[in-house]
């Protein structure tokens, strides 16, 4: 099949915060702030949800669904969902999940929030690799607990790294009880390798630490690059919580599902005591269609945001280079040094709203060791991409 990625699809005026809600998220705007564009003139190249229309398999499951015409409460009752979901890990990572250590979750980020406050205590803390998705450290603060934070490396090359020999010495702190780590990586798409889980994984287990993995990119991959969700390595290990979602990899964010593996039994038991849940009939349906039927769709997305990177890369080396742009390995956020073109901004996401008419996030968003960096959406059509940087370049190009 043929998948048209290029379609420009209007998302206003139906509640989606990529386009209703952009002010009051990225600019805690009370009603009174005004910019030079209007909103329908923004290029959006922010928050993480796709300009894609989901695949056809999955609207389709949702309207048999609708078929059914009662929605009340549900849960995943059908082995079938869990089928589904282990069809893909066994297939596209060669990795099993057992039925008994699965539950669902209406998002990664809720969970986050619901595990940190199980795991740890007040006092302790929470361990965290930086430039990080800031809702890591919300969890910790959520809490009160402390965020310790571990800067990765960036090599001459652009790519990123972790430094061992600091996150050793952060997790060796008897406070620290818990790391959140992003693999693959949110915001330098680092797609990390066997032996640097395994490093981590083995500090950690030093130290007496839990992990969540936040495997929410794992699908968003490079083409013919792999996943290994950190989980696989140490199967006995069963203080290793693994998040994963079909939320990102179809674009169905709004439909809150998440799949939550939670090998120890005792912290299970925790979580299926105070946890309360119910599934959305229809986030049920179309969770369940995209496993079994969207290796596809999946594939042909990968190669047209492979595109689209690509693309990227040669417009900045072209247009802004000193601007240091590696494509990254995994998601499709491009994490862009533009700290040459930068110097002594203080916020980034007003300046490029206010002066080039696009929506994006940057620097001190990351926590940390991210100043001078901008994150953009690529995952939109190539009109839209070579609209957003064109505003880009003529914002930056007398900058530097």
């Amino acid at each position: 099949m043929t998948y048209d990625f290029d379609e420009i699809i209007d998302r206003r005026n139906s509640n989606s915060l990529n386009t209703d809600g952009f002010r009051q998220y990225i600019f805690h705007d009370d009603g009174t702030m005004k910019f030079p564009y209007r909103d329908e003139e923004f290029v959006r190249m922010w928050v993480a949800d796709q300009e894609f229309a989901a695949p056809e398999v999955v609207i389709n499951a949702m309207r048999r669904r609708l078929d059914r015409r009662i929605f009340g409460y549900s849960r995943a009752f059908d082995p079938a969902y869990y089928e589904a979901f282990a069809g893909w890990c066994d297939r596209r990572y060669g990795w099993h999940c057992e039925k008994s250590h699965l539950v669902t979750s209406n998002g990664v980020v809720p969970t986050l929030y619901e595990l940190t406050g199980y795991i740890t205590k007040p006092g302790e803390k929470v361990l965290i690799l930086t430039p990080s998705y800031p809702y890591f450290k919300y969890a910790a603060d959520f809490h009160g607990r402390g965020c310790v934070a571990s800067p990765l490396v960036r090599d001459a090359e652009g790519r990123f790294t972790i430094d061992f020999e600091d996150l050793e010495k952060k997790a060796a702190d008897p406070l620290v009880k818990l790391m959140i780590f992003c693999n693959p990586h949110n915001p330098t798409g680092r797609v990390w390798t066997g032996e640097e889980l395994r490093r981590v994984a083995e500090i950690c287990g030093r130290h007496g630490l839990w992990i969540i993995s936040d495997e929410i990119h794992c699908d968003l991959l490079r083409s013919g690059l792999r996943h290994t969700p950190m989980a696989k390595l140490f199967p006995d290990n069963d203080r290793i919580i693994t998040c994963m979602a079909a939320s990102k990899t179809f674009n169905l964010a709004g439909l809150m599902l998440s799949n939550i593996v939670i090998p120890n039994e005792e912290l299970r038991a925790v979580w299926n005591a105070r946890h309360y849940n119910f599934d959305n009939p229809i986030s049920l349906a179309a969770t369940q269609a995209a496993y079994e039927e969207g290796d596809e769709w999946l594939e042909a997305l990968k190669a047209y945001l492979d595109g689209n990177f690509r693309f990227t890369a040669d417009f900045l080396a072209e247009k802004l280079p000193k601007a240091k742009f590696r494509i990254p390995e995994a998601t499709y956020l491009a994490w862009v040094d533009a700290s040459a073109y930068l110097k002594g901004v203080g916020d980034i996401p007003r300046l490029f709203a206010d002066h080039a008419g696009v929506l994006l996030e940057g620097g001190d968003m990351f926590v940390s060791n991210s100043d001078g960096f901008i994150r953009l959406n690529l995952a939109c059509p190539r009109s839209m991409l070579e609209e957003g940087l064109r505003r880009i370049h003529g914002l930056l190009k007398d900058r530097a």
